[in-house]
């Protein structure tokens, strides 16, 4: 986890409550005072503001806050203030909503929470849109992706440390057959991704790369313009190594001709308390530049200062 927090003995809810108000009456919107409240509090602490707020002035944070606030800004400010099942049940309502074969937010959610994280962002999508949300996958989505995806979002994976090794062998040749015949989309292929444990995928895979001399991405890459395909191997990466593949959304977010905000504003806003820490050490490591150098270069105003805020506030993690 991150240091994001502030000690609980150093904060009175009632001041950061009273804080932000100020921060929204009067002339103009102090957005320094909101960015340096609200990025420097963990979830638990952004729940207590958010309840106090409410008790005290009969409204939503959130609504004051999207009423003063605009754009990139608004949107990290939101998702940061979301208690982080609620962020993730509000990002996967809206991947439905507006899927695209490219989209790949339900992919990280599915597979890069924990168990427990994944069972409370389903329970926070029941309360927050009246359904499930493999209902909402399985009514947008269609063909191999659905197929796909249905069982990535349904499952609850084990989590323990315990490995089968004999079963890895078997497994790791079971996908290197599958994937010679291109029968990407096939049941046992999708059964392994979608329910066997991390440590379990993980074996298997290290598995799949002693014996056939390369890594199964690698293999997957037979078509790189295949959407589906595509959605495979993030799926593989986010079960594996998550720090990797968000260091390459934020990578491809910012290294292209014009930012793409909404996914450098996702990556930050939820992965801040969780391994950002270990994203910013991918992202040096890969880019020879520091994450915070680059997030300067590329974006600019309060919002660059929110970013660079979370990401900061994990130095110490």
């Amino acid at each position: 986890m991150s240091t994001i927090s502030v000690p609980a003995h150093a904060i009175s809810v009632s001041d950061d409550v009273e804080q932000l108000r100020k921060a929204f009456s009067g002339w103009g919107t102090n957005e320094g005072l909101i960015i340096s409240i609200l990025s420097h509090r963990n979830a638990q602490q952004r729940k207590q503001i958010r309840d106090t707020y409410a008790s005290t002035y009969n409204e939503d944070i959130l609504k004051s806050l999207d009423k003063e606030l605009s754009n990139d800004f608004e949107r990290i400010v939101h998702l940061w203030t979301l208690d982080p099942s609620e962020r993730d049940a509000y990002l996967a309502n809206e991947a439905t909503k507006r899927w695209t074969k490219s989209n790949q937010v339900l992919v990280e959610i599915a597979c890069t929470r924990s168990s427990h994280d994944l069972l409370l962002a389903k329970q926070a999508y029941h309360a927050c849109y009246k359904k499930s949300i493999e209902e909402d996958v399985a009514y947008h989505t269609t063909g191999d992706f659905r197929k796909l995806l249905l069982p990535l979002v349904g499952t609850y994976r084990y989590e323990g440390s315990e490995v089968n090794m004999t079963l890895a062998k078997t497994e790791a040749k079971l996908l290197h057959e599958k994937i010679c015949d291109k029968c990407y989309n096939d049941d046992d292929l999708i059964r392994i991704l979608a329910t066997r444990s991390k440590v379990q995928i993980n074996a298997t895979l290290n598995q799949y790369k002693n014996q056939f001399g390369k890594d199964i991405n690698k293999d997957l890459k037979e078509d790189p313009k295949d959407e589906y395909l595509a959605l495979l191997r993030a799926t593989i990466k986010c079960l594996t190594y998550p720090e990797k593949y968000f260091e390459k959304v934020i990578r491809c977010a910012i290294n292209k001709t014009g930012t793409d905000e909404g996914a450098l504003t996702r990556v930050v806003a939820t992965r801040a308390e969780v391994d950002m820490k270990t994203i910013k050490e991918e992202y040096q490591r890969r880019n020879s530049v520091p994450l915070e150098k680059a997030i300067a270069k590329d974006t600019r105003g309060d919002y660059e200062d929110m970013l660079l805020a979370l990401i900061g506030s994990c130095g110490d993690a």
